[in-house]
């Protein structure tokens, strides 16, 4: 029987797992916290839960050594390190996660060792690649040219859920999302560059419909640019990849940004109220730290904002529960305080692709797109999202099925048709939509409200 191993064993693990044990594979889970993978494995006699932590090498190299495949489901900055293992003893390796350019760099010796190094195989990345690549790939042999490619995803609990004044909850790791908020982006509208500072992440969005959902935010994902060469679409004037939220949070978000409470370095927190923290923050003597934060960000602060601030907690007299860490991690204390699921709640993934082509002297629109419900304590949909295209990965890999050697992002026909097959067998399938396109899709189309 072909052996997996499996380095994490976070929020978004369980449908994974569940797979690859239906299919017969062998599934090791290696956690720091033997009870969450115990828990994942349950009593299947074809899994083992094996306490470990990233500091464990030798421990690692028998565990990779055993392994017939690895999916580090740990944070990114730990996937070279298990790549170089990977390399020692020839093992494939799967992870959900952007690919690097120190990950990149290993593509030689991948193939020299005869091994995949699959990156960017989860949601987005992921999913959102299997989707455009499939649909880039036939207007190319149609004879067509790509115009403008746009992605939008979000994962968010359902409309019904959406009930706190943030209108989100953590269905991944709270720090991923809040570091996310650090993050500058890039992209290309009418043929030119537009870059976005972090520190203007979150004032720099627009209003989009999502059918069966209603009007969503959608602010710039990274870097989009580097998409236009890995999708094979250098001809195109325009591509964007952005974040789908409810109303309300890019105008939240910038607040947060612009107090520094993003900031990672590392302070003594010990023995200190939020409204403390936050008087500290904003260099105010006053007692009021609402105002305090009016006076600091210096712009037509909307109510809502403060409210929601106050809301999570920032204002009061709590002391943070934490001795020591950056300003982000005295926010997700709080974050995670508030914005937690509960049993039976319904979260919501959503993902769109618009590719705008000129075929036969036509201009066409392609759309992709797929709104998946989970329920918490059960299946949530961005654990099937992003677990599953990795777990069917795994199982075309281990059978034969995926023969590239290197590493790959899933934009290649041998990767991305088959495990377009597995997922629709598990229930995961985006739907598509052909027509003649209108001025609407262009992002000159879009309403940025810049601040």
């Amino acid at each position: 029987m072909k052996k997996v191993l499996i380095l994490g064993a976070g929020m978004v693990v369980k449908p994974m797992v569940q797979y690859l044990l239906d299919k017969g594979v062998l599934v090791n889970i290696a956690s720091r916290t033997l009870s969450k993978a115990e828990a994942l494995i349950g009593n299947h006699p074809n899994g083992k839960a094996i306490q470990w932590t990233v500091d464990q090498k030798d421990k690692l190299r028998q565990l990779i050594a055993d392994s017939d495949c690895v999916v580090s489901l740990l944070p990114y900055t730990y996937h070279v390190s298990v790549a170089e293992i990977c390399l020692e003893h020839k093992t494939n390796m799967i992870t959900t996660s952007y690919v690097s350019e120190e990950m990149q760099n290993l593509n030689d010796r991948a193939k020299d060792c005869g091994i995949l190094i699959l990156n960017e195989i989860g949601l987005d990345p992921g999913i959102d690649h299997l989707s455009a690549q499939n649909t880039i790939d036939k207007i190319h042999k149609e004879g067509g040219s790509v115009i403008a490619f746009h992605s939008y995803c979000g994962s968010l609990p359902a409309p019904d859920y959406s009930n706190n004044p943030f209108r989100y909850k953590f269905g991944w790791s709270p720090r991923g999302v809040a570091l996310a908020g650090r993050n500058r982006a890039r992209y290309l509208k009418d043929g030119k560059e537009i870059l976005v500072p972090s520190d203007s992440l979150f004032s720099h969005y627009f209003h989009m419909d999502i059918e069966g959902v209603g009007k969503m935010e959608v602010y710039p994902n990274r870097d989009s640019i580097q998409y236009l060469a890995r999708y094979n679409i250098e001809e195109a004037k325009e591509i964007f990849r952005g974040t789908i939220r409810y109303p309300g949070w890019c105008d939240l978000w910038f607040a947060i940004s612009k107090l520094g409470l993003l900031g990672t370095e590392e302070k003594d927190l010990s023995n200190t109220t939020y409204a403390e923290f936050i008087r500290d923050l904003t260099g105010s003597n006053g007692d009021d730290p609402r105002k305090a934060v009016v006076d600091c960000l210096n712009y037509d602060l909307p109510e809502e904002v403060l409210d929601k601030l106050e809301w999570l907690g920032l204002f009061s007299d709590e002391k943070i529960p934490i001795d020591s860490g950056g300003n982000i991690d005295a926010l997700i204390v709080k974050l995670i305080d508030k914005l937690s699921y509960k049993d039976g709640e319904k979260d919501m993934v959503i993902l769109q692709d618009e590719v705008v082509a000129e075929i036969d002297g036509k201009r066409e629109v392609f759309i992709s797109k797929m709104v998946d419900y989970g329920t918490v304590g059960e299946f949530t949909a961005i654990a099937r999202t992003v677990s599953l295209p990795a777990a069917c990965a795994v199982w075309l890999l281990l059978g034969g099925k995926i023969e590239e050697k290197g590493v790959y992002i899933p934009t290649s026909p041998d990767i991305y048709e088959p495990i377009l097959t597995e997922l629709e067998n598990v229930g995961i399938k985006l739907h598509e939509e052909r027509g003649l396109a209108g001025e609407e899709f262009g992002l000159e189309a879009k309403d940025f409200a810049n601040k």
